[in-house]
């Protein structure tokens, strides 16, 4: 049993592994193919969401289902942590039940390091305020489905520095030869501390970051953004949205900034005519869709390699860096 709350527990080969697994999953999936194998058979995962969710919460319980695995999902009111339970008494109930325990919050990770402390059950990161890891990962299969190799790409982020952006920043930082430029708004960056942890987990010397969009020159691979307000919760400072003047993706950015073979990644939800056009986001440029299918393949890839013993799938995926 192992838990995924961090990147920073990750190393370039567990990273590796998980995104070649979801690749190699996704082959398994999808028609004519018979389906992957059920890997989970008699497995039961609880997906505990206290924010709202439409991909990776559905991504989950596809994911724990199509392994064969029993899914059961508690809404934010539906645990007795609402009426006053401790943390640590959830845990220990629920690992009476349940072999994982996928948790969103958007609240401190380490509440999510203190639960998997007090049970006997895999704990895997959903989303927390600071870091989305299976977003990252997902991000990083399409990248790697699409091109192939990751080493020499060169993937721009736009937006808020975000719990993707902080996510897919750890993730680069654990990618051999992948280069991340970070654009984002001044006061709504990554945080420098959030920074200086990437080359504590591996290389940060391909992430660097911007703040203004005409000092990002192409062409890139790829061009990544999110919804500028995330959860869809406001910002302090009512006139914020003119911090983000010229940080829309419409068809003239990716000119600017790409070739002809960059393409467009969103993790959706997408506000449209806001951070994206229409255009871009449905036109042919775009794997944003693709990208929202990759949530589950990824979800199960995080899920075999919590709870089954030896990295399974290992041997049929090969070594080396996607």
């Amino acid at each position: 049993m192992r838990h995924l709350i961090s990147l920073t527990d990750l190393g370039p080969d567990d990273l590796a592994h998980l995104v070649r697994r979801a690749v190699r999953l996704a082959e398994r999936t999808e028609p004519p193919a018979p389906g992957p194998e059920r890997t989970l058979d008699r497995r039961r995962v609880g997906i505990y969401f206290r924010k709202s969710s439409t991909r990776t919460r559905t991504a989950f319980w596809s994911a724990a289902v199509a392994l064969g695995a029993d899914a059961i999902a508690f809404g934010p009111d539906d645990l007795q942590i609402s009426t006053g339970e401790t943390l640590q008494d959830t845990a220990k109930t629920l690992s009476r039940y349940l072999d994982a325990l996928v948790v969103r919050t958007n609240e401190d990770v380490q509440e999510l390091r203190d639960l998997a402390a007090a049970g006997d059950l895999a704990v895997v990161n959903a989303l927390t305020l600071d870091e989305h890891p299976t977003q990252a990962v997902a991000d990083l299969t399409t990248l790697a489905e699409h091109f192939g190799e990751l080493s020499g790409r060169h993937v721009l982020c736009v937006g808020e520095g975000n719990s993707s952006a902080r996510a897919l920043a750890l993730a680069a930082a654990l990618t051999p030869g992948l280069r991340l430029t970070l654009l984002c708004p001044e006061g709504y960056t990554v945080p420098d501390e959030h920074l200086k942890l990437l080359d504590e987990i591996g290389d940060g010397s391909l992430v660097t970051q911007e703040t203004e969009p005409a000092r990002v020159s192409g062409p890139v691979d790829a061009v990544y953004t999110s919804r500028w307000r995330t959860m869809g919760v406001p910002k302090e400072d009512p006139d914020w949205i003119r911090a983000f003047d010229g940080f829309r993706i419409d068809d003239a950015f990716l000119d600017r900034v790409g070739g002809p073979d960059t393409v467009f990644l969103h993790d959706l939800p997408a506000v449209r005519g806001q951070e994206v056009t229409d255009e871009v986001l449905d036109g042919p440029r775009s794997l944003a869709w693709r990208q929202a299918f990759h949530k589950m393949t990824a979800a199960m890839a995080v899920l075999e390699w919590c709870l089954l013993d030896g990295a399974p799938g290992a041997r049929d995926e090969g070594g080396g860096t996607p």
